[in-house]
């Protein structure tokens, strides 16, 4: 069988019930975790109607001893991605973070930024430490980027999580490997520290850091939007109170596009004979 991933998502065949010395009351289940030796599932994860030979996927993690244990839970992060947790508790030595399983994620303290607090949630990278062999988390992502130079192309459709707020826009992880930046005037709707969607490549530089967006770029996507304007028109009376010369932030607000991508669209109804224009307006040529 492959090596067992820790940290990770494992198919691990049932090997037999766990039954307690004395009472021989079950206690879990043990799952063949081939050179890492039998994996104990507590009885509280096992799934009804499991036999003895059946293949489980389940999450493998440490327990507070450090031995593998097996679950049904669902972690918010695996080991070599990157997540927003919120930090349970503190002790002398660092922060422990809720990523969806029974035990906490352990945080040390020279992993982190600033001092964690409870309450309060924080972007950082799940690994195993190589010398330690337990769980950790670090706050420090820059360390965990990918080096090698991103190979996308513009306009290719990608994963974004929000990483923090800078005087530009919106720092971002992209793919759970690059960092990238989401520039203010390409931000259309509310976003927070944390939130995952689809994003879109605008620009690989030279020096290898991206710029993304929000929205599809390129003439399609203006085309697309002509037939929503369309259709806002025929649902207001015909009438929209947003021309070439309006400000972009009413754009923004009403339609959450770029006025460029507004523009453009715009364009394409007036050439089709379907829109009248005027500086601060438009409307439906045949109302």
């Amino acid at each position: 069988m492959a090596k067992l991933k820790i940290g990770d998502y494992n198919t691990l065949t049932v090997l037999k019930v766990a039954l307690r010395e004395g009472n021989r009351d079950p206690f879990g289940l043990y799952l063949d975790g081939g050179r890492a030796g039998e994996i104990l599932m507590p009885q509280k994860y096992v799934p009804n109607n499991v036999s003895v030979g059946d293949d489980l996927r389940v999450f493998v993690y440490l327990d507070q001893e450090e031995r593998p244990i097996a679950t049904t839970e669902h972690p918010l992060a695996v080991v070599g991605e990157f997540a927003y947790l919120e930090c349970s508790w503190v002790n002398e030595y660092g922060a422990f973070l809720n990523w969806g399983v029974t035990k906490d994620l352990f945080c040390p303290f020279r992993e982190q930024k600033k001092r964690m607090q409870i309450g309060e949630s924080y972007i950082v990278h799940v690994h195993l430490d190589e010398e330690t062999y337990r769980l950790v988390a670090s706050a420090k992502v820059e360390h965990y980027f990918e080096e090698e130079k991103p190979m996308y192309k513009q306009g290719e459709e990608v994963d974004l999580m929000i990483w923090q707020k800078t005087e530009l826009g919106f720092k971002v992880i992209i793919d759970n490997k690059y960092p990238g930046l989401v520039y203010d005037d390409q931000v259309f709707q509310y976003v927070h520290t944390g939130d995952r969607m689809k994003g879109y490549i605008a620009t690989v530089r030279p020096d290898g850091k991206i710029d993304c967006t929000l929205q599809p770029t390129g003439q399609q996507y203006a085309k697309d939007f002509a037939e929503v304007l369309l259709q806002y028109l025929k649902d207001n009376g015909g009438v929209c109170n947003l021309g070439d010369k309006s400000d972009a932030e009413d754009i923004k607000r009403l339609f959450q596009v770029s006025k460029k991508v507004y523009k453009k669209a715009v364009g394409d109804l007036y050439k089709r004979h379907l829109i009248k224009v005027e500086p601060l307006e438009i409307g439906r040529a045949h109302v």
